[in-house]
């Protein structure tokens, strides 16, 4: 088992990884709107998307994979009347690529970001 740490992508706010490879897998933890230094992205859902996946990119460097290697996302968002803003910013990064994807609707997501998204990838 291979912890994941980058600085590129915010740190754990509790007591868990970024992400842990165990063979060829990697598991992130799930990501929200932090920015690398900590910071609360306060914008819309679709900004809110895009920092997410500027979080996963970054966890997904360190571990030597990459959106294109990604096998499965789970995304969980505060409002699913949302869901049509979150897919159209999700298709820019997952274009041609579709992993298998899991949504739905959460209460409350940690420091009451709009969404947060997990990810298993393939290792390169």
């Amino acid at each position: 088992m291979n912890v994941i740490q980058t600085n590129e992508a915010p740190a754990a706010i509790g007591p868990y990884s970024q992400g842990i490879i165990v063979n060829n897998l990697f598991y992130s933890s799930g990501q929200i709107p932090l920015t690398a230094e900590g910071n609360m992205v306060t914008g819309d859902i679709k900004e809110q998307t895009h920092q997410v996946f500027a979080n996963l990119k970054a966890v997904l460097a360190a571990a030597g994979a990459s959106l294109e290697t990604v096998v499965k996302t789970t995304v969980f968002i505060k409002n699913m009347d949302e869901f049509s803003l979150v897919n159209e910013v999700y298709s820019e990064y997952f274009s041609t690529h579709k992993p298998a994807r899991s949504c739905v609707e959460v209460a409350r997501l940690p420091k009451d970001a709009l969404i947060e998204i997990e990810v298993v990838a393939l290792v390169k």
